[in-house]
Order: C-alpha cells, then structure tokens, then sequence
C-alpha cells in the first residue's frame, strides 16, 4: 500500500516530535526550575536593588500582601484565550476567502 504526501509528511513530523521528546527526557535532570526563579536569583547575585515599590504594597499598605495563586491561572488562561481568538479569527476569515473563491480581501481587488 502506497503511503500519500500528506500521510508521509504527518509520519515524518510525528517521528520528529518523538525523538525530540525521547532526547529531552535523556538530558534532562529532572530539574523544571522556571525562568521567574532563574532570573530573580541572577538578581539577587548581582546586587540589584528595585527603584520601584510592588504595586500592591503601594495600594494596600501590607508589604506581605500576596495575591492568591489563582490569580496567575487566570492571568494565563485570559492570555491563552486571547491568543486563541486572534489565531481563530485569522484562520476563519482566510477559510472565508478561499471558500468565497477569491483570495483577495474587498481593497486589494
């Protein structure tokens, strides 16, 4: 049985995706630290003092004050939600002109 272009180059990528996980897992120490923890300590190891305060010392007064550790899901997810619309919008409306047979949008016509 003949393999088409299309069924070859997702094999190919699958394949790709597999030894690239297989080669990070081998390298990898187990060590996931972040590059907020990584950027803060080359911070601290080079003396750097803020010129700012925290913005929500400033507001409530409390130099402790913390926000929850549902507020960065949040924060996350409203990004991921905003990007997904963005790429959404743009992958609908090429759809649209390709089905509208076109393939070029009202000022470039």
């Amino acid at each position: 049985m003949a393999l088409s272009n299309n069924q070859k180059l997702y094999i190919g990528c699958f394949a790709v995706i597999i030894v690239m996980s297989v080669v990070f897992l081998a390298c990898v120490n187990g060590d996931f630290g972040g590059s907020d923890d990584a950027g803060g300590g080359v911070a601290d190891d080079y003396g750097y003092e803020a010129w700012t305060g925290d913005i929500l010392t400033i507001i409530t007064g409390d130099p402790n004050y913390e926000l929850p550790g549902e507020t960065e899901s949040l924060l996350f997810a409203v990004q991921a939600a905003i990007g997904a619309i963005i790429i959404g919008y743009f992958i609908g409306f090429n759809a649209g002109q390709k089905r509208a047979g076109t393939g070029k949008t009202e000022t470039e016509q």
